[in-house]
This record gives C-alpha cells, sequence and structure tokens, in this order.
C-alpha cells in the first residue's frame, strides 16, 4: 500500500481546516494529507473508481486538464461536478450543444451607454473549475474557443487579454464519436487534454451500493469542500519541485519518438505530450511520497497521456488495436533507464 492510499484510510475530514492559511509552497507530506482528504471526499460519492478519482487527482496537481469520455449515464459528469464540489473555489459549468457561441465561453464586449464605452462581460471559462458537460455536441468553432484558455491560461477578446484564475483546470466530458450527434474533437483540442479517461461500468456490489446509498438524493447534497482554491495553488507548485533526472527525460523522448516511429500508428505524441507527461509522472510520483521521479511513474501515465493523442493505421483498426495496446506494447520495447549506483 503506497502513502497515498494510507494517508485516506486513515484520514478524517474537516471543511474548514485549509482556509485562511498563506500561500506557501508546502512539503510532500502536506501534499499528500490535502490529496488524501480530497480522494476521500470524491470516493464517497463516486462509488469503486479509486484508480478514476486518483488520476483525476493527478492532473489537478500536474496543472492540466481531464478528458472524461465513456457513454451516458455512467457517472462522467458526476466526477467533474464531485471534484469541483470538494474545493472550496469558483465553479461554472458548461453545457455543450450545437447551437453554443464561442462567446457564451469567453465573454464578450457590451457597449454600456453610461459610460459610453464597451465593456467586457466575462463568460463561463472565468472560474477555476470548469465542466464541461458533452463538449463533443458543440460546433468545432465553439470547441476551439477553448484553446487559448486551455493551453495559456488567458482569454483574448476583441484584441484585450484577460488572465483567467488560478489553479485552474478544465474537466470535460465527452460521449464515443460513434454516438449519435457528436462532432469529434479535432486534435488540437484533445492534445490541450493532459490526459483522457473513462469510467466504465461499476462492479456489481458497487452498483448495489450506488442503489441504496444514492438512490433517494444526490450524493454531492452532503459534499463539503475539504480544501480550497489557495492550498491547490500551493501543492501544485509543491509537484513542480519534484525531481526528474536527465535520464528520466531520455525516457519520455524515447517513448513519445517510439509512437512517432511505430508503423501501427500514423500520428504519434506531439513534443506538448512529452511535456504532460512528465508534469503527470511529477504529480505521481508526489502522490507515492517520493520527491524523484522513477521509470514506475511514467510508466503508469503513459496511456492515460498519450492514448487519446494517437490516431492508429487503417490496419491497426481492422486488427482491432486501440492506441492503449499499442502503448503498451512501444512499453515493453523502449529501454527503461537503469537506476544510478
Amino acid at each position: 500500500m503506497d502513502p497515498f492510499e494510507q494517508q485516506i484510510r486513515g484520514t478524517t475530514f474537516d471543511a474548514g481546516d485549509t482556509r485562511g492559511e498563506p500561500p506557501r509552497v508546502p512539503n510532500l507530506d502536506e501534499v499528500l494529507e490535502v490529496a488524501a482528504r480530497l480522494a476521500g471526499a470524491m470516493n464517497s460519492v463516486i462509488e469503486g473508481k479509486k484508480g478514476v478519482v486518483r488520476i483525476a487527482i493527478t492532473v489537478l496537481l500536474a496543472e492540466g486538464h481531464l478528458l472524461v469520455e465513456d457513454v451516458p449515464g455512467v457517472g462522467k459528469t458526476m466526477l467533474a461536478k464531485t471534484l469541483a464540489r470538494s474545493i472550496d473555489c469558483s465553479v461554472r459549468r458548461i453545457q455543450f450543444t450545437p447551437d453554443l457561441l464561442p462567446s457564451d465561453i469567453t465573454g464578450v464586449s457590451v457597449y454600456n451607454q453610461d459610460i459610453r464605452s464597451f465593456e467586457f462581460r466575462p463568460g463561463a471559462i472565468f472560474a477555476n473549475v470548469v465542466v464541461g458537460d458533452e463538449i463533443n455536441r458543440a460546433s468545432p468553432k465553439t470547441q476551439s474557443a477553448l484553446l487559448e484558455s486551455m493551453e495559456e491560461g488567458q482569454v483574448t477578446v476583441d484584441g484585450t487579454t484577460y488572465q483567467l484564475q488560478h489553479p485552474f483546470i478544465v474537466m470535460a466530458t465527452q460521449n464515443p464519436i460513434e454516438m449519435e450527434g457528436t462532432y469529434p474533437l479535432p486534435e488540437a483540442q484533445r492534445d490541450r487534454f493532459m490526459a483522457r479517461i473513462s469510467m466504465g461500468y461499476p462492479a456489481g456490489h458497487s452498483e448495489v451500493d450506488l442503489l441504496l446509498h444514492h438512490g433517494g438524493r444526490s450524493p454531492l447534497d452532503d459534499l463539503r469542500p475539504v480544501t480550497d482554491a489557495a492550498t491547490i495553488s500551493g501543492l501544485i507548485h509543491a509537484v513542480r519541485t519534484v525531481h526528474a533526472s536527465s535520464s528520466i527525460a531520455q525516457y519520455i523522448v524515447d517513448l513519445a519518438s517510439a509512437t512517432r516511429e511505430s508503423p501501427a500508428l500514423r500520428l504519434g505524441a506531439s513534443p506538448r505530450a512529452a511535456l504532460h507527461l512528465l508534469r503527470a509522472s511529477r504529480a505521481h510520483a508526489a502522490l507515492a511520497g517520493r520527491d524523484h521521479v522513477l521509470p514506475d511513474d511514467v510508466q503508469a501515465m503513459v496511456v492515460p497521456v498519450l492514448a487519446h493523442r494517437l490516431h492508429p493505421t487503417g490496419e491497426t483498426q481492422m486488427a482491432r488495436r486501440s492506441t492503449s495496446d499499442v502503448l503498451t506494447d512501444l512499453l515493453q520495447r523502449v529501454r527503461v533507464p537503469a537506476p544510478r549506483s
């Protein structure tokens, strides 16, 4: 059992014990303690999905964005709303529909007759946690409105740039693209998401617990924040200090290069994907209680971080092999850096 799991089992929840602290960089013990409280709160709502919850927290601490892809009704939106409700911060929810406009997301300049000037009215993207529900039901033009904000943490409207709040995470859900009424996310949009996860159907006993405990009222009604935005910002800064050696960086580059050279793929991992993999590996190491990244951290995050960015060839698709399968094979072939003596 790793330190993160031990913290989860031994923690008690107090909604107010992280408020009012001055911004600072916490140590790894504090990262584990706060992350364990966050995981415990989320696991109380999301039944039987500890692995999914852990990846969501990893992406949050790595300062990334999360794409949750699965069929309707398995808890995609509930996961996003649970993370948002567990943090005392600003939250906005965007329901993506075909008639949603880019200005609904970024904001718009409106002429104010009282002051005889234009004033900016912020859109739904101006929040710490943005929950994008069914993002692939909006048109490509509306989807592209998220590109600048997700990559640079800012929005430009009518030539003026506005900085977004910190921390900032977009948690978007989408249905599989073969379902009716959806628009596939373009490659540039998918590449902005640090990781993609699938909820999957719950195990039998977890589904029974879901019916018994959550059948009468929403589990979110009793969920209280267990941390706040300032504390999460501190955790993000702490994760940045986790050491990644040159051999780890080379290992990540070798994995990315292997995807670009693989005959099973027609589009490999971008340099941004390699950077996201490093940041996610740092967060994974921090949640394991370590101040340095191991190859195990990289391997644990390869599929969530890279699989959604890759495009298989026609032969790979005909063989019913997914990009996750291709990555698993590449992990077996790329040389793992040896530990230094």
